[in-house]
């Protein structure tokens, strides 16, 4: 898997443009870590991010973070890029009894190529979440306690907007998009089980591409499980390429 080399200025605005979407009312920035101090189940809410990909290991920095989250009564979450620049933190957090799990991608495209990537078909943009979109996210096959979550998180974003595919059957696949630090994210693609494999979520992703080009977004990125097949060869034929790769450190 060839990776990029973003700039320092583009892994800032990732990070910092990640948690605008996902706990913009609940972080703190400490050194150059942000932490997203929102409990729950999404992941990115409640982990601690590095603001540069190159960092020594700072044995009392990582102590201020595990302080802040066990202040909160959370346990300490990292979510380290494997990176050579962080190979010390690493290093410490396994000291300290960490461990990697749930490898992710973060990756980017070109806005317009991602805006013409599928015809508009049945994908409409909506301003606001309603019922029927939420609904995909507690169907059949999805947990709806996390599914809750995040129509709840998604619906607070930033510069969202959000799109469904719907017919006079019902609505079939959403997705959100957010603004914060220059860039707009997709977040929450979901399809309906039942209605997979037919090009719904391609239309999903260039119906918010095309309203992030009308919010003034000139750039894009999304994260997605790096064991998630489906989803990445979707976005590659989107024209998405991977930036980096995290994982969460987490205590057994």
């Amino acid at each position: 898997m060839s990776l990029s080399s973003p700039s320092p200025a583009q892994i800032e605005a990732i990070e910092r443009a990640t948690i605008a979407t996902v706990a913009h009312d609940c972080f703190e920035v400490i050194g150059p870590w942000i932490l997203g101090l929102r409990p729950g189940s999404i992941g990115r809410a409640h982990s601690a991010a590095p603001l540069a990909h190159t960092l020594v290991r700072d044995e009392g920095l990582i102590a201020r973070i595990e302080a802040a989250y066990r202040a909160r009564g959370m346990a300490a979450t990292f979510r380290l890029p494997d990176v050579d620049g962080l190979s010390g933190v690493a290093e410490a957090l396994a000291e300290r009894g960490y461990g990697p799990q749930q490898p992710t991608l973060v990756m980017t495209a070109d806005l317009g190529r991602a805006s013409a990537f599928a015809e508009p078909g049945q994908a409409v943009r909506l301003e606001a979440p309603d019922e029927a979109w939420a609904a995909v996210f507690l169907g059949e096959g999805f947990d709806p306690d996390d599914g809750a979550q995040r129509v709840a998180v998604l619906s607070k974003s930033p510069g969202a907007a959000f799109a469904a595919v719907r017919d006079a059957e019902g609505t079939h696949a959403v997705g959100a998009m957010s603004l914060a630090e220059g860039w707009a994210s997709l977040h929450g693609m979901r399809t309906r089980r039942a209605r997979r494999g037919e090009g719904l979520a391609g239309q999903v992703v260039a119906c918010l591409a095309r309203a992030a080009r009308a919010k003034g977004a000139t750039q894009i990125f999304l994260q997605v499980e790096e064991g998630n097949a489906p989803a990445r060869a979707l976005y590659a034929r989107a024209g998405f390429t991977p930036l980096w790769r995290y994982q969460y450190w987490r205590r057994a």
